[in-house]
């Protein structure tokens, strides 16, 4: 991070802090200052998810984004626990957890791993669904070569998303079985199952096809194309479906999932018509789901739509960039709740920023946590604290909590989290000119930690300690003045904490 300077009247500030502190008692869910929150899915046995307009129950707290530091992804809420996928590359990984807000603090849970050389490479964009008392786990893997992607399933062994399963089958419609596919979904529509991909077609490389199934695991028809528009001209992919009003809404990905410009747009069936007749889908027009600049938000799409825990909110699982750069990193899952419009359209809302601090979704227990700012501030039983010169400011703007933070390249200088809880997870930026911290916690043995990044992004997850016995607790980031061969300065950012108390 480049060094930045800045001036603060006293006076001021303490109006400003008095100010930002009435917004947040008064406006827990998203405010102008960067915070969010998310929610979660439900299974039924193999029924669509339709959406509902039944009163809801308070939430029970409040959370932040980002949920896991992977893309792609996919949520359940079965059983009282949520259940989330994304993109791992050499497996698939699930996290389970009772509360949105404790998602990010789970243990990963590995659910598959493959020997055959064919298909054990490049394994993306998981999804699971539940038919029977079975569940199918629907994936794209490939031998190393990315136009070898293939579309694959798995059941399995008992009814439970998190496994054990076993593999089941190859997808392929008969009129692409030498043909690249990625990003399996299932649309449930008129009693009949239906496989939804990208994949070669006359429209795309990466362009939208659907086939008929005959059960979970089985392809039983070539599949259509459908000419889906974008603003980008070569990507649609990542269907989802949503079920209300008379129609099934097919929400998709569009443009380059690398570009700030990745974004949601929106297809619609009557739900008596046939889902193979291109003609019967009508075209949305507009981008349905995009960037948020102001937000700090960039590249929003690859979602998922999912259930409060009580079945009474709609919620979008996506994920996001904090860089506008064109780059495949940096792409974090999030979550808000999403809402219906008077005429019977879903209304996806805009992005909220890294951070925002949002509701749990509605019947969610409650996750226990609480953020500490930089500056001191905190929604619990928290503070920070400095020793040695640190730099200050709001340069960081939405990219940051609060849009401030502090940074500092002078060796020996530190930054202490003190808190009460469980866990404790630093979020910061990454940048160019980061160096290397020593991060230690209750005056434990140090841990060196790399702050650098290729590319400047903010509210960045750097650490998470291991699990604590709940009590009072500090974290320790101690400036090292050291930095690797690619990095041009020492500087490491101090951004927020998030603190777990469960």
């Amino acid at each position: 991070m480049n060094p930045r300077t800045t001036r603060r009247h006293a006076a001021l500030l303490t109006a400003l802090l008095a100010i930002l502190w009435g917004l947040v008692a008064a406006q827990p869910a998203a405010t102008a200052a960067p915070h969010t929150a998310a929610a979660a899915p439900s299974a039924a046995k193999g029924t669509p998810h339709t959406a509902t307009a039944t009163p809801h129950t308070a939430a029970a707290g409040t959370f932040r984004n980002p949920l896991n530091t992977g893309p792609d992804p996919y949520m359940t809420v079965w059983n009282g626990n949520y259940y989330l996928t994304t993109t791992q590359g050499n497996s698939i990984r699930m996290w389970r957890s009772s509360s949105l807000g404790t998602l990010l603090d789970a243990d990963p849970i590995t659910v598959w791993t493959d020997t055959d050389p064919s298909r054990n490479q490049h394994i993306w964009a998981p999804e699971f669904y539940r038919f029977g008392d079975r569940w199918y786990l629907y994936y794209t893997a490939d031998d190393g070569v990315d136009d070898h992607h293939r579309l694959y399933v798995l059941e399995s062994d008992r009814d439970d998303p998190a496994g054990p399963y076993h593999f089941k089958s190859r997808l392929t419609p008969p009129n692409h079985a030498s043909d690249f596919a990625i990003d399996p979904g299932i649309l449930q529509h008129n009693g009949r199952l239906y496989l939804a991909y990208s994949g070669i077609n006359q429209y795309q490389h990466n362009g939208i096809n659907i086939a008929p199934m005959s059960n979970p695991y089985t392809v039983s028809g070539n599949a259509v194309a459908l000419n889906a528009a974008g603003g980008c001209p070569e990507v649609r992919e990542g269907a989802e479906f949503l079920y209300r009003n008379g129609r099934t809404w097919m929400t998709y990905s569009t443009c380059d999932t690398g570009k700030p410009d990745y974004q949601v747009w929106m297809m619609s069936l009557p739900s008596t018509a046939d889902p193979l007749v291109p003609g019967n889908w009508t075209q949305h027009s507009g981008a349905r789901f995009s960037r948020a600049d102001d937000h700090g938000v960039y590249g929003p799409g690859h979602h998922a739509f999912f259930r409060s825990p009580d079945g009474t909110q709609d919620w979008i699982v996506y994920h996001a960039k904090t860089t506008s750069v064109n780059t495949y990193t940096d792409r974090t899952t999030r979550a808000q709740k999403i809402t219906w419009n008077a005429d019977g359209t879903p209304d996806l809302g805009r992005p909220l920023a890294t951070g925002a601090t949002q509701d749990l979704p509605s019947g969610d227990p409650g996750a226990g946590t609480y953020w500490i700012n930089d500056d001191g501030r905190s929604s619990g039983d928290g503070s920070a604290t400095f020793t040695g010169t640190w730099n200050s400011g709001t340069g960081c703007a939405t990219q940051c909590f609060w849009g401030d933070d502090h940074w500092s390249d002078q060796a020996g200088n530190t930054a202490t989290f003190s808190f009460t809880g469980t866990r404790i997870a630093l979020l910061s930026v990454r940048d160019t000119g980061n160096g290397i911290a020593a991060l230690s916690v209750d005056g434990g043995p140090e841990q060196r930690q790399d702050f650098y990044g290729a590319i400047r992004t903010g509210e960045t997850l750097q650490y998470l300690s291991p699990r604590l016995p709940y009590g009072r607790h500090t974290l320790r980031i101690r400036v090292t003045g050291e930095h690797n061969a690619q990095s041009g300065a020492s500087f490491v950012s101090v951004d927020r904490a998030e603190v777990y108390t469960r």
